[in-house]
């Protein structure tokens, strides 16, 4: 039983003078949500609200209503199809970050109002650079990125072309390049992207779409600091491309966060790595050093009796 459906009929059907002065109003409100056997069952609610999923005369239903009742993917389902992919564990230091990435992409691309675009591919590929450019396994790095691909169903090949437009187009380009094309002016693919958003009232903004703005701006040899690029995205989500930025600019400041961390831990890497270079280098030492004085004391004349 789905108590949230019976709490909302239940306060529906209560009679509150406060709020309904006229009888005739209140009368009105009145519903049978009982079932012929007299439980209240999420059923008989739904059925005295004469409710049918994706039936309402919204346009939102008339956009997605066709989706009703379809089977979605749990992220528990994505997170075991990945591993399955991988076919081995994570290094425990990234196993959190990779498992909230997994998780989060999926929600992403599950949800029935996303559409994949090039600005939404290169930041999805920017998190991913960040996230394994220092996998202590190049290659394992590279084989957790496809794993990622298939479980999520996309096409690895196809968001990595797409992700290299946006680089190839960005290349070259100043801030008020990229803010026109935001802006819908144009004829490539950032005005065409762009104008899509803008035309689409059920648009979904979604992470990697702020760090596709963030690559482009990084690309253009924008100030890549917190505190500049916040400013930079307020505007092009807000005025260049009308849709909310708030969203956008605690990603971006999120991005940084991650970054600066990450950097953090490369340094203390490189540190144990040189500590550990040179430990060795000292018993080499060491080593060669015992070996040459045995060698002298084998080499010394035996004594004359």
């Amino acid at each position: 039983m789905n108590f949230r459906y019976i709490a909302l009929v239940m306060a529906l059907a209560t009679p509150a003078n406060a709020f309904v002065p006229n009888p005739a109003i209140r009368s009105g409100l009145k519903l049978n949500v009982a079932s012929e056997s007299g439980e209240i069952t999420e059923e008989s609610i739904m059925k005295s609200l004469n409710y049918e999923p994706g039936k309402a005369k919204t346009e939102f239903a008339n956009k997605f209503g066709h989706l009703a009742g379809k089977e979605v993917k749990t992220v528990g389902e994505a997170f075991a199809d990945f591993t399955a992919e991988l076919g081995f564990s994570v290094n425990a230091l990234y196993k959190n970050s990779i498992t909230d990435l997994v998780g989060t992409t999926h929600l992403i691309v599950a949800n029935a109002r996303f559409q994949k675009d090039p600005i939404w591919s290169a930041g999805l590929l920017l998190s991913l650079d960040l996230l394994l450019k220092n996998y202590p396994e190049k290659d394992v790095g590279e084989e957790i990125a496809s794993a990622l691909f298939k479980a999520i169903g996309l096409d690895e090949a196809e968001v990595r072309a797409e992700a290299k437009q946006v680089s190839d187009w960005a290349e070259g380009k100043t801030k008020e390049d990229i803010e026109a094309a935001l802006s819908g002016e144009g004829d490539n693919l950032i005005a065409d992207t762009a104008r899509a958003a803008k035309s689409d009232e059920f648009w979904m903004y979604s992470r990697y779409f702020g760090l596709g703005l963030l690559k482009m701006m990084d690309i253009a040899g924008l100030e890549m600091e917190k505190d500049e690029a916040y400013p930079i995205m307020e505007d092009w989500m807000k005025n260049k491309l009308g849709k909310s930025y708030l969203t956008a600019c605690s990603d971006s400041d999120l991005y940084f966060r991650v970054k600066d961390k990450l950097d953090m831990m490369e340094t203390m890497m490189k540190e144990i790595e040189i500590r550990e270079k040179k430990r060795m280098a000292e018993r080499l030492e060491a080593k060669a050093e015992a070996a040459i004085k045995a060698a002298e004391m084998e080499a010394e004349p035996a004594p004359v009796n």
